[in-house]
């Protein structure tokens, strides 16, 4: 059976919730389409987060980040969305997701959104 986009976020149990460590992830192949235009916008997301009691399961987030392909989206805006997303599934000690968007019309654009 294929995979499809999807935008729910699955976890799993963290397996040393004693310790704080950060678990860091980059996804150089991050598209969206822009909403003015419907031209498509290229990025790698980093993202970070020190877990609490979960944490994201990766098949999950590539199906999720899949889901974006065909959606308008500003780039502050789905940064930010990433991160509440990712926030609301596994409720971080702390977390920080990075959009660096490919440079379009000269201007290359990073937004940067954290928790707490």
């Amino acid at each position: 059976m294929p995979s499809r986009p999807s935008k729910r976020l699955q976890t799993f149990p963290n397996p040393a919730p004693e310790r704080d460590y950060r678990i860091h992830m980059e996804i150089p192949e991050f598209t969206c389409l822009c909403p003015m235009t419907g031209q498509p916008d290229f990025a790698t997301l980093v993202l970070d987060y020190v877990p609490e009691r979960k944490c994201v399961e990766l098949k999950s987030l590539k199906l999720y980040v899949w889901s974006y392909r065909d959606e308008g989206a500003f780039h502050e805006a789905v940064t930010n969305r990433i991160l509440d997303d990712l926030v609301a599934a596994v409720k971080p000690r702390k977390a920080e997701v990075v959009g660096d968007f490919f440079v379009r019309g000269g201007i290359h654009t990073v937004v940067v959104a954290r928790h707490p």
